[in-house]
């Protein structure tokens, strides 16, 4: 492949949510099957026709030699695969208009899949591009029964799969995919496609050697997915002509009519707002094509060269691998009253939704981006904590498990205090309220959820400074008493207290908090000390740990500790990291990677951050763990996955870009809510 391909543990091709999220594990697309996030088989194949002889550049078909694949490049909003074949360049690319300045956009559950061809022998050549869909995509196993069915559209030849029972939000967890809603497969008319509902077995077998599609659809309904492996198949008409590229594309949408289940009200999604059907949504999606896909293209070379110019091309490359990643572990619905709700899904972690310890490290591409998915994020954790099923002082830890976002399920859920996360989960809110303060003046929201937000400031005041034996965000190291760097959290979102109650104007909260912050981070300094850095725990000689959370001191402009720790704590990370990156602390050699980007960026010193970067890029192109982007790796010998995998976390991969005043101004001005 190219020099401008770089290896990723896993490629994005279909990603919008925690249930429509399809990937390659592989570095050349025809080498496996595409599988959901989880690792569960959803097929989608491709094969091309060039003169009569079928290759496969889609899934590894049988019975078709595989494409050469030429390169792969990721980008933010779309994947794109260049193969050259019999005296042909196709290109497919994976377009997926995740543009977080436009909710409506962003909230459509639509892929395209873009076919380009032309011709590099100075000759024309007759194509037929073959695409299909697998049905086991709309079910959470494939031993469950699906059915099929054609529409008539005034755009599109249109066909779909569907769960045969429907079962709307029925149930929970974290290893599952939706069993209810509508799978799409739609080439617009003027394409002249042809498009049928069989066996995989049968349509791919008659492409590769008649270069047709069945007549008939299979009637055969309802059956387990995996029975005959029913598939959405299409067949389209190309070209390939010397200095001229020919272009087609199919659109894969899913509609999941009924999304979250948020405090006993069902929601849809966000697109709803402004479209009034599915059938709608479709139509708009082939009239907006084009000018989507320009503009896909203008934000990507935009963000990309942004984390280019701040962090090196490494960074760059990381932040195109984190960016559909952290938005599809994530599903945006409208509220009753219509307000965006943004909830995320805690993938290989537990299935929690609505995780504030989740919703903190993910923040980072969202505030630089959107603010609305901020508080789309911030506003269930308050509003529930708000009602009578919430009894203690604190912030919650959750609202559920995805899809149902009713309670909190975690350690003692509503019942007791036992394995809560007390001081992480106040000084997690606060720190974001802040944000949304410093950076988007939004005192309407603080003002709103004052009360809530002085509740948990008063919490941190009392239990903050010295955290008793808890848990922190790193949940998975167990109970620690007397952690620095949750003391640091709660010193932090004190000030952050400070900053909001002076916007609002509450002066003589502002000054209260302002002077204990500052008075506790004094105090820090002197007891956290262990010579040359900082230790995981005030009584713990001879420890150390990744004090990521005092970033926001920067970030926030609050000024509580000097610059001197940050420069004593990234002087002896690069002295203790490890082939694949900096470990979490000094307790184990296992790493997070959105936490290694957050302490990259401390000092704001550009070669403190590349050091830092340069072994987690590495990781990335070599580890043997071949997941959407795992957060909790090794990061010694073969750099394995140690959990957790595709989620919403790497959106923290962007805090360098919100660290930057001028970048950070520029894409707060590209928001259009």
């Amino acid at each position: 492949m190219t020099c401008e391909s770089v290896r990723y543990p896993a490629y994005p091709l279909v990603v919008h949510d925690p249930y429509f999220s399809i990937w390659s594990r592989t570095d050349r697309l025809s080498d496996s099957f595409t599988c959901h996030w989880t690792g569960t088989g959803q097929t989608i194949a491709g094969l091309l026709r060039i003169d009569g002889k079928a290759f496969c550049f889609l899934s590894n078909i049988p019975g078709a030699p595989k494409m050469n694949q030429t390169s792969v490049r990721v980008l933010p909003t779309r994947t794109i695969y260049t193969f050259e074949e019999a005296g042909v360049r196709f290109t497919l690319t994976f377009l997926t208009p995740a543009l977080l300045h436009k909710l409506h956009v962003l909230s459509r559950p639509i892929t395209y899949l873009c076919f380009d061809a032309e011709s590099i022998d100075g000759k024309t050549h007759d194509l037929a591009v073959y695409f299909d869909a697998d049905g086991a995509i709309a079910v959470n196993e494939p031993t469950d029964k699906i059915t099929w069915s054609r529409f008539r559209h005034r755009d599109l030849d249109l066909i779909c799969a569907a769960s045969a029972e429907q079962k709307i939000l029925s149930r929970a967890g974290d290893n599952l995919r939706i069993d209810w809603g509508y799978l799409y497969l739609g080439v617009p008319l003027k394409f002249n496609p042809a498009t049928a509902l069989e066996s995989n077995r049968v349509t791919r077998n008659e492409f590769i050697s008649a270069g047709t599609l069945p007549q008939t659809d299979n009637l055969n309904m309802p059956q387990a997915a995996r029975s005959e492996w029913l598939c959405m198949a299409t067949v389209i008409p190309m070209k390939a002509e010397p200095g001229r590229m020919n272009s087609t594309y199919a659109i894969l949408a899913y509609n999941d009519v009924l999304a979250i289940e948020y405090l006993n009200r069902k929601l849809p999604g966000y697109w709803t707002m402004e479209t009034s059907s599915f059938a709608e949504l479709l139509s708009i999606a082939v009239r907006e094509k084009e000018a989507l896909a320009d503009e896909c293209v203008r934000y990507d070379e935009d963000l990309l060269k942004d984390a280019e110019r701040l962090g090196g091309k490494q960074y760059a490359d990381l932040c195109a691998g984190a960016y559909r990643q952290a938005i599809g572990a994530h599903k945006l619905v409208a509220d009753l009253d219509g307000t965006p709700l943004f909830f995320s899904k805690e993938n290989f972690s537990n299935g929690c939704i609505a995780t504030v310890d989740v919703t903190y490290p993910s923040a980072p591409l969202f505030l630089l981006c959107q603010p609305a998915l901020v508080k789309g994020m911030l506003i269930p954790i308050l509003e529930y904590a708000s009602t009578r099923k919430w009894k203690f002082p604190f912030a919650p830890h959750d609202l559920g498990t995805y899809p149902l976002a009713n309670s909190q399920i975690y350690g003692g859920g509503e019942q007791s205090e036992q394995n809560q996360m007390p001081v992480e989960e106040c000084g997690n809110m606060l720190i974001l309220a802040a944000a949304l303060a410093k950076f988007h003046h939004d005192t309407e929201f603080i003002r709103k959820y004052w009360s809530k937000l002085t509740q948990w400031a008063e919490y941190l005041m009392e239990k903050g400074y010295d955290p008793e034996n808890q848990l922190c965000t790193d949940d998975f190291a167990g109970h620690l008493a007397h952690n620095t760097n949750l003391s640091i959290k709660a010193i932090i979102a004190l000030g952050g207290y400070a900053l909001m109650a002076e916007q609002i104007g509450e002066s003589g909260l502002a000054k209260r908090y302002a002077a204990t912050a500052l008075d506790y981070a004094g105090r820090w300094v002197k007891d956290a000390d262990d010579g040359e850095c900082f230790r995981l725990a005030f009584d713990q000689k001879g420890s150390w740990s990744q004090k990521y959370n005092l970033i926001w001191d920067r970030l926030l402009g609050l000024g509580l500790f000097p610059a001197s720790v940050a420069e004593k704590e990234l002087a002896h990370y690069r002295k203790v990291q490890n082939k694949y990156g900096l470990p979490l602390d000094s307790r184990k050699t296992y790493t997070k990677i959105d936490w290694i980007l957050w302490s990259a960026t401390l000092t704001g010193n550009e070669d403190d951050f590349k050091a830092l970067v340069a072994p987690v890029h590495r990781w990335m192109t070599e580890t043997v763990s071949r997941v959407p982007m795992t957060d909790w790796y090794e990061t010694i010998e073969d750099g394995r996955q140690v959990g957790f995998q595709a989620r919403s976390v790497v959106g923290g991969l962007f805090i360098r870009l919100l660290a930057d005043d001028a970048v950070r101004e520029k894409w707060i001005k590209k928001r259009n809510i």
